[in-house]
């Protein structure tokens, strides 16, 4: 395929949630005409959510696929260009940069800004993804604040599932652990943090969430608890299931090309920058510690601001 207009840009994004939109909005305001292709979930994480209450700049809270409407909207306002496709195939190996995505279509770019994010894990059962947004979470800062005075769930057993219980005992009338294993993964720091709330925290070992119920028909109303040793079940009610068995950095395409940690999570360096001249990281694809929408907005702003100053300097 002969290189075009239309396949080209000076810089390439690959990632349409709250870091890929802010990167394409300071890109385009720079000038330097960028092309979004979305992935395979576009809007990323938010557009899976409900009500944004942690956004700032929204008094009254935002829908989490409006705020990525409006994202949207904003940077196209600037000139980005949009390419609704998969990316397939990546080639780093010289400039430009090459993507392929599954329409078989190939883009190129002098430089490239990676913003693909992170999946949750997920439990696997039928009942979690319809209730996904309504009492079933995969982040207690983001979805914790609508359970004040409830009795919720968590699902797991290392820091993560520490960190959210912690921080759900604050708001929340009580949190009940669920983990697999008769101990935690977790580092003994917060299993000694998570020890001092016992009014609060109680754990069930040796249990593995089988069915989520909602027996009001929308919203969770309790989960089904199985033994793993002896498959026995028991009903138990809860408001909210938070699951917190980790995140899986969307960093496949990547392997053996650029620098990824032992979780897959991108390695950047002076900002956003990776191992390889002219590409640039922003958002859940690199941060496992934070893993909001605002930091996601701002590093997308950095990778912008990185990959315009690199394109000044080397064009």
């Amino acid at each position: 395929m002969g290189q075009s207009d239309e396949h080209h840009a000076k810089v390439l994004i690959l990632g349409s949630g709250c870091a890929g939109w802010p990167a394409a909005l300071y890109a385009a305001r720079a000038n330097l005409e960028p092309l979004l292709i979305t992935g395979s979930a576009p809007g990323g994480q938010l557009a899976t959510t409900t009500m944004v209450e942690n956004y700032p700049g929204f008094v009254d809270g935002v829908m989490g696929p409006e705020l990525m409407e409006i994202m949207q909207k904003q940077a196209e306002r600037f000139g980005t260009r949009t390419v609704w496709g998969n990316v397939t195939s990546v080639d780093l190996s010289r400039r430009p940069f090459r993507l392929r995505t599954d329409g078989g279509e190939e883009y190129t770019g002098e430089a490239l800004i990676i913003s693909t994010g992170a999946s949750s894990r997920m439990l696997g059962l039928e009942a979690e993804q319809k209730l996904l947004g309504h009492g079933v979470s995969t982040c207690a800062t983001c979805d914790g604040a609508f359970f004040k005075g409830k009795d919720v769930v968590v699902v797991g057993g290392g820091d993560s599932a520490m960190e959210e219980s912690l921080f759900l005992s604050r708001l929340v009338n009580h949190v009940t652990i669920v983990h697999r294993r008769d101990q935690f993964r977790a580092s003994r720091i917060m299993q000694e943090r998570l020890l001092a709330k016992a009014d609060k925290i109680a754990v069930k070992w040796n249990r593995v969430v089988a069915d989520i119920r909602d027996v009001n028909a929308g919203k969770v109303t309790g989960v089904v608890l199985r033994d793993p040793r002896n498959s026995e079940v028991e009903e138990f009610p809860a408001d909210a299931v938070f699951l917190a068995i980790g995140h899986v950095p969307n960093t496949q395409l990547f392997e053996g090309q650029l620098d990824l940690d032992k979780q897959g999570y991108l390695l950047v360096h002076d900002g956003s920058k990776t191992n390889i001249e002219g590409v640039f990281a922003a958002g859940d694809c690199v941060d496992h510690v934070y893993r909001q929408a605002v930091t996601a907005a701002g590093m997308g702003c950095m990778a912008a601001l990185d990959a315009a100053r690199w394109l000044g300097e080397n064009e």
